[in-house]
């Protein structure tokens, strides 16, 4: 793995505030896709390819080489996860006034964290794995 230039490192946080930010709104100005049962589920279906395209966007955004991209994705995901953590700790009612939506949306993000995990893993293995066959890997 290679270690990522400043300007990497600072366009992955950017992105990750720009991804929590967009993560927080839904969750404020759109609290029925919580609460009811079916667009609940669908929402964590969307979140996979919500993931994909994030990934892909970190990756091409900040021209991250193959074995850069499971870092930046890692510094956007550790990023977005720190900026929930301090806000449902100290300022819950960014995400909702009420608790459960809240918690609803806390379930819904820690998914969407977990699932783009795993696919920046997956992401970044097919992509040193098409770079070292010489293929091209995009991104």
């Amino acid at each position: 793995m290679m270690t990522l230039t400043f300007r990497q490192v600072c366009i992955c946080v950017l992105l990750a505030t720009i991804f929590w930010g967009l993560a927080t709104l839904f969750i404020r100005f759109v609290p029925d896709s919580f609460t009811d049962p079916v667009w609940g589920t669908i929402g964590f279906i969307t979140a996979l390819p919500v993931g994909f395209f994030c990934v892909w966007l970190i990756c091409r955004l900040a021209n991250l080489s193959p074995e850069q991209s499971l870092a930046g994705c890692f510094v956007v995901i550790a990023d977005s996860m720190l900026m929930d953590g301090i806000a449902l700790r100290w300022f819950p009612a960014l995400y909702a006034a009420d608790d459960h939506v809240a918690r609803l949306g806390a379930a819904w993000l820690l998914w969407g964290y977990g699932a783009s995990a795993w696919i920046g893993l997956m992401s970044a293995t097919v992509r040193q794995r098409m770079a070292s066959s010489g293929v091209h890997a995009g991104g």
